[in-house]
């Protein structure tokens, strides 16, 4: 999708709210918070939209949904791409469907550099998932945003839990180096790899491994069935190399089809037991604190920067910058310290 069709699909959905009103805000909330489909994607555009009018909107929506949020499980789901991240969400949508859950999907596309369309085409990949009432797919630009996620995940994790959806994933565009904060705002990080793909081993980043609470050895299928049971023992044997975590959670290593439909309950079952774990330590609770302290500091850190770059001084000081970098009269470094008065 280009960044047109982006911006007129956004303007559509934010026509139905013309007047701009306190009135339509409560309307919309009140339709959220009862289930709402319509009204929640509405509010999402709301959320992820750059107009100021429209970022107020979107606070006072947040605001009167946020004490109705927080039931939910939420799971980040990673891996490189290529791995089936969409086909394991959809084989795993399934079976929370049919335990009676109601089920979230954000699913973050990645966005070009240079037109800053995406193609956000996980509604089609998940073309089953994205049928059912008690199901609800959300494919949101990266918008460039490091850490694999969308500039507003965190304000739409909270608008899906007012929305009555108890099982919050989130699909991230891919293993990356930055690709660390699905882990800040999740309650159970699930990492995907594949078997049969080179060195095992040698393609682990050690910072994901670090953080992940549980890993699939995906396509463990046909004749890689093999392949993956013994890529999950190497990986299983390359975890007790590391560290252990913070929180004493030993990470598990189980293999899956999404296919074949095996392994995907016991992956499930593998994140019932983590929450179980987490909550009887009293950690849960202590988990979300620290989301909502990385959501402040997030925040923090984006009005910050739109400010910086939005003040009229600051523009031409940096278009002074840029010319001294340009005639080497200074390096980057130097310049960005004058911009910012530290010399």
């Amino acid at each position: 999708m280009s960044d047109s069709a982006q911006h007129n699909a956004q303007q559509k959905a934010i026509d139905q709210l013309r007047k701009h009103n306190i009135t339509d805000v409560i309307s919309l909330s009140q339709k959220l918070l009862s289930g709402d489909r319509s009204a929640l994607s509405q509010a999402i555009t709301l959320v992820e939209s750059t107009s100021e009018l429209h970022k107020n909107l979107a606070s006072q929506i947040l605001n009167n949904c946020l004490p109705h949020s927080g039931r939910s499980l939420r799971v980040g789901i990673t891996g490189v791409p290529g791995v089936g991240k969409s086909t394991f969400i959809e084989a795993l949508g399934q079976v929370l469907l049919s335990h009676g859950k109601k089920v979230a999907v954000l699913a973050i596309d990645p966005s070009s550099s240079i037109s800053k369309g995406s193609i956000l085409g996980d509604k089609t990949r998940m073309e089953w998932l994205s049928q059912q009432q008690n199901a609800f797919i959300r494919p949101s630009p990266s918008a460039l945003t490091l850490g694999g996620v969308a500039r507003k995940t965190r304000e739409t994790i909270v608008l899906c839990e007012a929305a009555g959806f108890d099982v919050i994933l989130i699909e991230t565009v891919g293993v990356g180096q930055s690709e660390t904060a699905v882990h800040d705002m999740t309650d159970f990080f699930l990492l995907l790899m594949l078997a049969g793909a080179g060195d095992q081993l040698q393609g682990i980043k050690r910072g994901i491994i670090e953080m992940c609470d549980g890993m699939l050895i995906t396509k463990a299928d046909g004749d890689n069935g093999k392949n993956a049971q013994r890529a999950g023992a190497e990986y299983l044997s390359a975890l007790h190399l590391f560290p252990p975590t913070a929180n004493g959670w030993i990470p598990k290593v189980q293999t899956c089809s999404a296919i074949e439909k095996t392994g995907v309950s016991e992956a499930w079952n593998m994140i019932q037991e983590h929450a179980t774990w987490m909550i009887e330590r009293n950690l849960f609770e202590a988990k979300r604190m620290q989301q909502d302290e990385e959501w402040l500091q997030a925040a923090i850190e984006e009005n910050l920067t739109n400010s910086f770059f939005c003040n009229a001084e600051n523009k031409v000081k940096i278009a002074q910058a840029q010319q001294l970098v340009h005639e080497k009269k200074l390096t980057p470094f130097a310049a960005a310290h004058w911009v910012l008065g530290q010399q």
